[in-house]
């Protein structure tokens, strides 16, 4: 069996090992066939990454057919297209018993804390798999990274008539404008490339979209009347970015972090309190998002090639890694597809 191993930062190998086998006889045997890349696996292979150790096999954005499962199991079949929720938690802590699985003490998610979904089969909990055989698997694997913004809107409770903006215009910040916009927000967009708005402006049907300067508070001003947002969600992984997005924000307004960095955020506190603003963490996706974003894949217009920009073969997926990471090869979303 086939898998991709990111040894150290920089350093991808495809290497044979033997067939996977399940630790639980709850599993379910899953052949896989798409895998997203995302901003975690770049960031995994450039070393930026939190909560990670290397050697690690990476991938969590997954679809596949099911290979075998417990006979216990009756909710799926063998030869189902599925999807997989990468969230393996414990059910036990305070979080899980609480519905917040998604934020569990001793959360493992696949191709982070676990090896991942690059290698040509992987055992999965039955709990983690959902069947979706009226999506393609480009859909089934697309919809992880959606049902990260889709949590990021029920987070921030997004309701018809806020302005919302959204600062990052990548894969994961696409998802959130998609929701907000089907929340019936006004959606405004910030971004440092030209060709992301564009882009966004296309795919998402925002209502607003300029380039990040030093005046993003005086340009949001101008472009809501001399009002600021009611909600900010922060989907760029940048420091500098988040701790700027309290600038951005209306008196009484909603921060959310969509997007995740490896280091200390700070904040002004008079200003913070001046505000009172809420201030949210949004982290992964429950599978109750994961529902949600079936069942709006299954009634919207959803163009899903034209936010694949790029694709690959098993085989050809380590030199991919450093072509995607270049600034002029405008990557939206890149699929690693298997037999």
């Amino acid at each position: 069996m086939k898998s991709i191993v990111c040894e150290q930062p920089f350093e991808l190998a495809l290497k044979t090992q033997k067939k996977a086998h399940s630790s639980s006889d709850l599993d379910v045997l899953i052949s896989i066939k798409r895998i997203g890349v995302c901003g975690t696996d770049l960031h995994a292979f450039q070393g930026n990454q939190p909560y990670f150790s290397y050697p690690r096999i990476l991938g969590h954005e997954l679809s596949g057919t099911i290979v075998s499962l417990p006979e216990s199991v009756n909710d799926l079949r063998e030869g189902d297209r599925v999807t997989i929720i990468p969230y393996l938690h414990c059910n036990e802590c305070q979080a899980c018993r609480n519905g917040k699985t998604n934020c569990c003490e001793a959360l493992q998610v696949l191709g982070v804390h676990k090896d991942g979904g690059m290698q040509e089969r992987l055992p999965v909990p039955a709990s983690n798999v959902i069947a979706v055989n009226n999506l393609s698997f480009e859909q089934a694997a697309l919809i992880e990274p959606f049902a990260i913004g889709a949590h990021a809107i029920r987070r921030s409770d997004i309701q018809r008539g806020h302005r919302v903006l959204v600062i990052g215009a990548g894969p994961i910040g696409l998802g959130v404008m998609r929701f907000a916009k089907a929340k019936g927000a006004h959606v405004t967009v910030v971004d440092t490339k030209e060709d992301r708005l564009d882009f966004c402006r296309r795919w998402a049907g925002v209502d607003e979209a300029f380039p990040s300067s030093n005046h993003v508070e005086e340009e949001l001003r101008a472009r809501l009347n001399g009002d600021l947002p009611d909600i900010v969600l922060d989907a760029t992984g940048s420091a500098d970015s988040m701790m700027n997005a309290f600038h951005y924000v209306a008196h009484g307004g909603t921060l959310t972090y969509v997007g995740l960095v490896k280091q200390t955020i700070s904040f002004h506190d008079p200003d913070f309190h001046q505000k009172e603003i809420t201030l949210k963490a949004s982290r992964n996706a429950t599978k109750e998002d994961f529902h949600s974003v079936i069942n709006w894949m299954r009634t919207a217009d959803v163009d899903v090639n034209a936010y694949i920009t790029h694709t690959s073969t098993f085989d050809d997926a380590i030199n991919g890694f450093s072509d995607w990471l270049a600034t002029d090869n405008h990557v939206i979303k890149a699929i690693i597809s298997i037999p």
